[in-house]
């Protein structure tokens, strides 16, 4: 291997670790997003006191929010589990 092909492998190695490490903090992120909404919408519905419209809203524009980050506006919606 000479010295150009030994630098375009290792450019080549670093370019993929790079987008890797991106990749993980872009999927990390998301989940700390998801998260911090996953609290929002719980205490917009269980925990306020008044209800009403704007809580209506808030929830939708959340949902929507979530819809666009992981192509499922349900992500954050309780899911009926089944037993047995």
């Amino acid at each position: 291997m000479t010295k150009a092909e030994n630098r375009a492998a290792a450019r080549a190695y670093y370019q993929e670790r790079m987008r890797k490490l991106d990749e993980q903090s872009r999927a990390a992120d998301v989940a700390a997003d998801l998260a911090e909404l996953g609290r929002l919408r719980n205490y917009l519905i269980f925990k306020r006191r008044a209800g009403g419209a704007d809580r209506e809203k808030l929830m939708n524009a959340i949902d929507d929010y979530v819809g666009e980050m992981t192509g499922d506006r349900t992500a954050l919606h309780a899911k009926n589990h089944k037993c047995g």
